[in-house]
């Protein structure tokens, strides 16, 4: 069988992905839809395996990375889900107090991507917390299609708690110098804005595709800002020009990228919608801003 390639796939294929991955079909429609690209040697079952996560083949820092020290453990959200559990990754041996980094997981709870990329900001010098807002109804499942029916079932705002709680925790910990950002993507990059939104004392945020607050949220907001934005994301861009224009109007301190030709989800290197250069480049940058204003 031909193996398929990302430039096989017609952009609408993306486009009908981003609407199911985000609730905007339910999975029938989106498996009839599809069904109409399984054409030229393409079939509905290697069609569907290619738009998949691939979690096994994509971590790039194992759990038991000799590097680190990274353990799962159950923080207090009072006015969230209660008990919630995340993980949090820090350089081993560490002497140092460190700067910290909330990581917010998509629309779908701790997932090994998430993990990773906690994983990945620690081997940077932070130590880092990705928490799981669906622990009260007992934690990422294992599953994508089941976290996100999961995650529908709770409260936004309630859930926001439970990263605000993080922060209170890595505010807390010993091993924290109380320098804390925040980076989230997809339903994380909303949290990350909100976050920037509601903690007076947040360092930085960095919300990648994220859904933008209100322009008399944007007043509130007193952390510097780093925005990355995906070119053929239609759904979240449009609503960018109000954000901006409210980030103008209250002198906020903000950068924002849009990188061309890539979809929603660019960041994440588990389906074919990573685009490696653009998820290179934006990881750097956002590495940067958080060592320029945390460290």
């Amino acid at each position: 069988m031909k193996k398929i390639k990302k430039e096989d796939i017609n952009q609408e294929v993306f486009d009908l992905y981003d609407d199911y991955a985000h609730n905007k079909i339910q999975r029938r429609d989106f498996m009839k839809k599809l069904s109409l690209y399984a054409v030229g040697g393409l079939t509905m079952q290697s069609l569907l395996s290619f738009m998949m996560p691939n979690y096994v083949d994509s971590i790039l820092v194992p759990q038991d990375d000799p590097r680190l020290d990274s353990t799962y453990i159950t923080y207090n959200s009072p006015r969230g889900g209660g008990g919630i559990k995340a993980l949090l990754s820090k350089p081993k041996s560490n002497t140092e107090k460190l700067p910290g980094i909330i990581v917010v997981h998509e629309n779908r709870g701790l997932n090994p991507y998430i993990e990773d990329v906690g994983r990945r900001a620690a081997t940077e010098g932070f130590i880092s917390i990705a928490p799981d807002a669906l622990t009260p109804l007992g934690g990422y499942p294992g599953n994508d299609d089941e976290g996100r029916e999961m995650q529908k079932q709770r409260d936004k705002n309630e859930m926001l708690e439970d990263f605000i709680a993080a922060f209170n925790y890595l505010k807390n910990h010993e091993q924290c110098n109380g320098k804390i950002g925040v980076v989230g993507f997809c339903f994380g990059g909303w949290i990350s804005n909100m976050m920037a939104v509601r903690i007076p004392d947040l360092g930085a945020a960095v919300p990648y595709y994220g859904s933008q607050p209100s322009a008399e949220e944007t007043a509130e907001i007193n952390a510097p800002l780093m925005m990355h934005y995906a070119e053929l994301d239609k759904r979240v861009n449009a609503g960018w020009p109000a954000y901006e224009a409210a980030l103008k109007d209250n002198n906020k301190q903000y950068e924002a990228f849009v990188y061309p030709e890539v979809n929603h989800g660019f960041h994440n290197n588990t389906t074919p919608r990573y685009d490696e250069a653009a998820a290179t480049l934006s990881w750097n940058r956002t590495l940067l801003f958080f060592k320029e204003n945390l460290v």
